[in-house]
C-alpha cells in the first residue's frame, strides 16, 4: 500500500456542512474510489484554521491520478466548490505532503 497525505482548506463557516456532505457520501463516489484502489481514506479538520488533513492508503499512483478524470469526481468537486478553496476547474486546492516517518 502507498500512503498519500495532503491538505486542503474548508471555509470556516462551512465545517458542519463539509462533515454532513461526507457523512452522506454518494454511493457511486465510494464505489469509484474503491475501484480506483483506495483502501482507506480519512480527512481530519483543524477547527482553528479550517485546514483539512487527508490521508489515503492506495494501491497505485496511476489509479489515484485517474480518479480526477472520472465524471463522478468532477461532479463531487462541483458539489463541494461552494464550501472549499478550489481551482478554476472546481478541484480542491491541495498541497501534497511528504511522508517523513511511519511506525508500523
Amino acid at each position: 500500500m502507498i500512503n498519500k497525505a495532503f491538505k486542503m482548506q474548508v471555509f470556516k463557516d462551512s465545517y458542519e456542512e463539509y462533515a454532513r456532505r461526507h457523512d452522506a457520501l454518494w454511493p457511486e463516489m465510494r464505489e469509484m474510489l474503491q475501484s480506483h484502489g483506495v483502501r482507506e481514506y480519512s480527512i481530519f479538520l483543524d477547527n482553528e484554521t479550517g485546514v483539512l488533513f487527508a490521508h489515503a492508503k492506495i494501491e497505485s499512483e496511476k489509479l489515484w491520478d485517474d480518479i480526477s478524470k472520472t465524471d463522478i469526481c468532477k461532479k463531487w468537486w462541483e458539489y463541494m466548490a461552494d464550501i472549499m478553496a478550489t481551482n478554476p476547474d472546481s478541484s480542491p486546492q491541495s498541497t501534497n505532503l511528504d511522508q517523513v516517518f511511519n511506525l508500523v
